[in-house]
């Protein structure tokens, strides 16, 4: 056993979409194989190097877990769940000898290698356990105390847009917690969700994370990933074409459910290229995770419009790094003309007075060849084969930005 306590108990305690992206990946490309790698992108109160035995530690007992019987029942109870998904789900897990950890005077180098049904599913629970080791040895009541007093701040303000402002836009407000990946703890992260849940009713409409959904009985929220687009750069189509070949492939896994799709793989012009009407009619709205939200927002109803398609009966689910204030502004400035929703992630569950880290987990390579996305926010790209990105911004005619 490890010193520290176990901080992942549940397989269940991840992000809806590793299971929508697993789905599909099985049914459609079991033989994938993929690469990822660790990356943070910000200082550190203290090297991360330190955590380097507690995280294995923590790797070991995460590779012991299996699926319970409530848990794949649950799962077979959401309805784009498939039932041979819920038994492969029966025999599943995680595999240590696909992850590793070294660490030097820069911090922690973290690799994952193996089949993408695999490696796929060890982004949030590694990133997850990276934020808890680090902030326990921060942490004290001072601490816990400025988190609760931002998180009934933050309360406060919704509550006040519901009472003075609410009945007077054409869309509601939706949030939803989006933060798992860098929350400051597990118990952190629940007790916000049981929070919000209980003091913004008509505002919170649930959590990317599956575990917290179904023990407290709400929504669980989401669709795909970057790493689903990503992916399609190398599993045998042109490269021109790997967007619409990852649309296709999700509408044909869904079929209609899971309408929102991410635009900023390569970057929205781009995504708009390949976003025509069989595909706008299709699915149900546009995610934003990157570069300026006003100008996505309008380039989207822009480009609905031009295909007579009202952007009122379609939604843009905004989640880059969003505050409370945030939301409300582009809510405000958006929610006349289409639907809007927000994903909220360090915002709610890390937001404690300390500074959050700002770490990811990237797919670096498919079937042997590198993959990219190209941000439309300067710093996120992440690819390690500069060859491959300037292939990809001619394929796509997008200058270059600033690599992370």
């Amino acid at each position: 056993m490890p010193k520290t306590p176990p901080l992942i108990h549940s397989l269940l305690d991840t992000d809806l979409y590793k299971f929508t992206m697993l789905q599909a990946i099985l049914h459609q490309f079991p033989a994938a194989h993929g690469q990822y790698r660790f990356k943070c992108r910000n200082a550190t109160s203290y090297p991360l190097a330190q955590l380097k035995q507690e995280l294995e530690a923590q790797l070991d007992f995460l590779c012991q877990l299996h699926f319970t019987q409530p848990e794949l029942a649950y799962l077979r109870s959401l309805r784009f769940i498939k039932s041979d998904f819920v038994d492969y789900l029966e025999l599943f897990h995680l595999q240590r000898r696909f992850i590793e950890v070294t660490a030097d005077d820069e911090g922690l180098d973290i690799r994952i290698e193996g089949p993408l049904v695999q490696a796929m599913f060890f982004e949030i629970f590694v990133l997850a356990i990276v934020n808890e080791l680090y902030f326990r040895r921060l942490d004290n009541a001072e601490v816990r105390v400025e988190g609760q007093r931002r998180l009934d701040a933050k309360i406060a303000t919704l509550q006040r847009f519901a009472e003075e402002e609410a009945g007077g836009q054409r869309f509601p407000l939706l949030i939803a917690d989006f933060g798992t990946r860098r929350r400051y703890s597990r118990e952190w992260q629940q007790h916000v969700i049981e929070t919000l849940n209980r003091q913004l009713p008509t505002i919170f409409r649930g959590t990317s994370n599956v575990w917290l959904a179904h023990k407290l009985g709400i929504t669980p929220i989401g669709t795909m990933a970057h790493e689903f687009f990503q992916a399609f750069q190398a599993l045998g189509v042109r490269l021109r074409d790997f967007q619409t070949a990852a649309l296709e492939s999700w509408v044909q896994e869904y079929r209609g459910d899971l309408g929102i799709a991410l635009t900023d793989v390569v970057n929205m012009d781009a995504f708009l290229a390949d976003f025509d009407l069989y595909f706008a009619k299709l699915f149900d709205g546009l995610r934003h995770d990157s570069g300026d939200p006003y100008l996505w927002g309008d380039k989207a109803i822009q480009h609905y419009r031009r295909l007579r398609i009202d952007p009122a009966s379609k939604m843009l689910t905004f989640s880059d790094g969003l505050s409370v204030d945030s939301a409300l502004a582009l809510h405000r400035h958006f929610s006349p003309q289409i639907q809007v929703s927000f994903g909220i992630g360090t915002h709610f569950t890390n937001d404690m007075g300390l500074e959050p880290l700002q770490i990811v987990l990237k797919l670096v390579s498919c079937n042997g060849q590198p993959v990219a996305k190209l941000s439309d926010s300067a710093g996120k790209t992440m690819c390690s084969d500069e060859t491959f990105l300037a292939y990809l911004r001619q394929v796509f005619q997008v200058q270059a930005a600033p690599s992370a």
